[in-house]
């Protein structure tokens, strides 16, 4: 059976595991289309994603080449869209309904499971404003994976490292079968 993820990379340090995350994805046959936000990029590069997915790497709304009409064709692409590392601001944007750019645009679009992994500082994490923009999302039926306690970019333990591989890639594959 195929399977087809659209994978949104944030500005976060925690970009780096967004490799691994291709990998592990990629060893259980799925096909990885990665999106980078802006602010993605200058924590890892579309060509090394690009070289571990197989695929082009998008950050442009308007530069789509392998999709048929528009930058709105790679949401039909997608069974999922998994979001790590989710950033405080793409879960405000997706709660807002502010689409901005091509990661927002197409998961606004995309009417399957949609499962954010966020990952950012403690304090951004436990923020009222982030929790209740991460309730509402629930209410609409998006998916979290909770970020882990840990050490932190900062140096400091605390609540807001992105979920370990493993446990990401488990809970697409879990969500892949509940679609069945």
């Amino acid at each position: 059976m195929k399977k087809n993820i659209v994978l949104g990379v944030c500005g976060s340090i925690a970009a780096y595991k967004s490799a691994e995350i291709i990998r592990g994805l990629k060893k259980n046959n799925w096909d990885v289309q990665v999106i980078l936000t802006k602010e993605a990029t200058h924590f890892i590069t579309p060509l090394t994603l690009s070289m571990l997915s197989g695929r082009p790497v998008y950050t442009e709304m308007f530069d789509i080449k392998d999709f048929e009409e528009d930058h709105i064709s790679i949401s039909e692409f997608a069974d999922i869209i998994l979001v790590a590392p989710a950033t405080a601001n793409i879960i405000g944007k997706v709660a807002s309904g502010i689409c901005d750019d091509l990661l927002t645009c197409v998961i606004c679009a995309f009417k399957g499971p949609v499962v954010f992994a966020p990952a950012m500082n403690d304090n951004m994490w436990m923020n009222k404003i982030v929790q209740e923009n991460v309730e509402k999302l629930k209410k609409f039926g998006y998916h979290f994976i909770p970020p882990e306690k840990g050490l932190l970019a900062s140096g400091k333990e605390g609540i807001g490292r992105l979920a370990e591989t493993g446990k990401i890639i488990t809970f697409v594959e879990e969500i892949k079968k509940e679609e069945r």
